[in-house]
This record gives C-alpha cells, structure tokens and sequence, in this order.
C-alpha cells in the first residue's frame, strides 16, 4: 500500500510542476516578459497566506555573483550550531525541490502537491510568475515548520525581487557586476541601485566586495536608512590557500571582527570562493554581535568544511569524476565566466575540453572571448525556449579563432568530450546553470 502511495504521489507531484512550468511565466524559460516590475502579486499571495514573511526571522542575500555560495555557507554555519536553518535558492538544477531546503533536507513533494491546491484561487486571481509562486511557497513552507531562521536568495535583482517582502536580521550582498542590463539597468550604479533595494530601515548590510561605483550607491542607501554597513574585505584578509580540487585551507592574515579564527578549511576548492568565505564570514559575526543565533567558531569551522552534506549544494565548482577530470560550475555572466576560466587555467591541464552552451540575453561575444584560445569545444544548447542557438555559438567561435563542434545534447557533447579526453586533461561543463543541470 504504501508503495501504491507513493506513486500516486509522484504522479501527482509531476502533474503539479509542469502545472506550474506551463500555466505560470517563468524568466528561465520566457525571459523578460516572465518578470513582473513590481510586488503586487507576491504581496497578493503572502496576504492570502497569512503573511508568512513576517513570521520568520531570515537573513537577505542578494549580488551578482557568489549570492547562493554565500548563502549555503551561512546555511551550513548556522545548521552546525544546531538550529533550524531554512534555505531558499534559485534556480533549481534536477529537482524544483532543491530551491527549498531545511537542514539540507529538500521539501517534500506532498507539500508541494498541497501548497498549489492550496492556493489555486489566489492563482487564478493575480496570474503570478512562476518566481513568485515559489518564494510564497518557500516562505509558508518554513513558517509552517517553524525554522529558526532562513537564508533567502534573492532572484534577478533585489528592490523589485519578490522575495524582498521580507523584513531580515541581516542584509547581504556579495558584489556587483555586469548581468542581466535588460532589467536591471546599463551602469553598475543601475545594477547596485536594484540590489540595495534589500537594504531595509535600520537593518545591517554587509557588502562583500568593493566596486568604486557601488560602493558609492550603497553608502548613500545605507545611510539614508540608517542602516550599519560593512565592508568584508576591510575586515578580513586571508594569505595566500592551498587548495585541490575538492576544498582548501585559507589561513586568516587579518581579522577586524569578533571571531576568533587563524584559519579556515573550506568544502569549496576555488579561488573565486575566498571573497564568497569572507562574505559569509563578517555576515556570521555580525549575527554573532546581533546575538541572534548562539554561534560560535566551532559552528563555523564545521559548518565550512562540509558545505555539501550539510545543505546538499551542488552545481558549483562540482568534481563528476576524475581521470579524467570533469567539473561542473553554473557561472553564466562575465565576472563569474572570468574567475571559472582562471581556475581552469591554474590547473594546467594538458588539454581543455569545453562543453558549453548558453541562454538568451548574454553577450555571447563576451563570453567566448574570456575563454582558452587553444581549448576544444563541444558546443550544445541546454533543452529550454530562451537556450542560444548551439550553431550561432559555433559562427561566434569561428569568428574569433577557436574551433567547436555542435551536439544536440549537453549528454552528447559530454560523452564525447570524455571520448576524447585523456586521463590528464580537464573537460569542464557550463555557461549555463541549465547546462549544468542536464549534466548532473
């Protein structure tokens, strides 16, 4: 019987996603059109809720890049102390599931079958995106089970993000830099404007790395909100890690807050994720200083060098197998398309095997550039309306010097790239979150 239950259940479950898939915009698959400019529908679904976002207490976080390390990192610090620790991220890599989490633990299907029947009504009044559908169920889901406190990630933006109803003990953003101009704005003070938008009336903010145009943004929103703000990168300084390809130990060179720490072994094996740790670090000792979680290093130490098992992350900076190597990462703008490709570069494999593919509204051009001259690609397209033409990304290559072959799958180009790998060489999989996904 029981058995018998949990396929019905699955069935259902899967007639309730592709519900939400095919009724509800959704910006992955429609683009801009699926974005709503501003939060009568979520402030619709949460009042037809019972107002769950201001029934939890949650800790902000929005940026360009590194926003969901950032939170899993804070996630997994805070779960180690023995809370309760609520975790909303986007998008979601083989499961809609894994955009909601608690200890690590996905939300159930059944929850999610209940939730929409739930709200059908509130559905057929406001037509909501698919976005906002999400976040309404993330914020019932972790008031109806009473976490201590959840880690919310914001979307696109941040001012007209729907997940900026909330109210948090802490306001996180990571950095700034150029992604999504189409809704955001063409400078990075446009870009940093919508992110601040987080910042809330007398709330904390730690920003996570400088950039001269934003930093001037979010002092002036800080203070005209009377809201303390931080700096990481003034408060601590990490010498030089020693790393492999799966974590790293940064020794602490200069510490400004009120953790007693010398150095920090972390679940994550980039470079790129030093600014992230320290991001998430002057977050947990302002929290420390808020007293509003009992944490202390030891909950620290532990919740950074098990990242992965502790809030199930995966999709960044991902090791499939090895020898030879295949590595997975979700970067899909420049500054993140930047730091991957110089990882790669630190690792000196003998040969590059690239298998990319890309969505609609990036500068493609751009893209191609800060990637290996000499490396292979495989060129692909991840199974999405908006993915870019695999056969346009092949023209662009061709224009600039490098030399691809098109595959109808992210599964093909894969094999194939493992095909023609030896066990030394390095074969790297992204551009795309989506293709990440199908190779997960």
């Amino acid at each position: 019987m029981a058995a018998l239950i949990a396929v019905v259940t699955m069935g259902k479950y899967q007639e309730v996603i592709q519900f939400l898939y095919d009724q509800l915009p959704m910006y992955q698959r429609s683009g801009a059109v699926a974005v709503k400019k501003d939060l009568s529908n979520i402030r619709y679904l949460c009042h037809f809720l019972g107002h769950p976002q201001h029934r939890m207490k949650c800790i902000h976080v929005a940026g360009t890049n590194g926003k969901g390390s950032v939170s899993h990192m804070i996630a997994a610090c805070l779960q180690s102390s023995g809370r309760r620790i609520g975790l909303y991220t986007s998008p979601h890599y083989r499961d809609f599931r894994e955009r909601i989490k608690i200890n690590g633990q996905l939300i159930s299907e059944q929850y999610v079958i209940d939730f929409v029947e739930r709200i059908k009504p509130a559905i057929e009044k406001c037509k909501p995106s698919f976005f906002e559908i999400t976040v309404a169920m993330a914020f019932d889901y972790f008031v109806k089970e009473q976490v201590d406190i959840a880690v919310i990630e914001t979307g696109l933006g941040g001012r007209l993000d729907s997940t900026n109803l909330v109210v948090p003990l802490l306001s996180v953003i990571t950095n700034i830099s150029y992604d999504h101009q189409d809704m955001l704005g063409p400078t990075l003070s446009h870009i940093a404007t919508e992110k601040a938008g987080i910042i809330k009336v007398g709330v904390p903010v730690v920003v996570g790395e400088h950039e001269k145009e934003a930093d001037l943004v979010f002092r002036n929103i800080a203070r005209d909100r009377e809201s303390p703000l931080f700096f990481a990168e003034d408060l601590i300084q990490f010498d030089k890690p020693t790393n492999n390809l799966t974590g790293m130990i940064l020794p602490i060179a200069q510490n400004q807050t009120n953790l007693d720490l010398d150095r920090i072994q972390l679940e994550l094996a980039t470079e790129y994720q030093i600014n992230n740790c320290r991001t998430a670090l002057v977050a947990l000792a302002i929290l420390k200083d808020l007293q509003v979680a009992t944490i202390d290093e030891r909950h620290i130490l532990e919740g950074l060098k098990s990242i992965r098992n502790l809030t199930s992350m995966i999709g960044r900076w991902q090791l499939l197998q090895s020898h030879p190597d295949v590595i997975v990462d979700s970067a899909h703008n420049e500054a993140g398309i930047k730091r991957v490709m110089e990882e790669l570069r630190n690792k000196a494999y003998p040969v590059l095997h690239l298998v990319i593919g890309f969505v609609k509204g990036k500068q493609i051009d751009n893209l191609i550039h800060l990637m290996p001259q000499n490396a292979i690609y495989y060129i692909t397209a991840p199974k999405l309306p908006r993915a870019f033409d695999a056969e346009e990304v092949l023209q662009i290559l061709k224009n600039t010097g490098r030399q691809g072959k098109v595959f109808e799958s992210v599964s093909a180009a894969v094999k194939e790239a493992k095909r023609q790998a030896s066990k030394d060489d390095g074969i790297f999989v992204g551009g795309s979150s989506y293709v990440v996904a199908e190779a997960i």
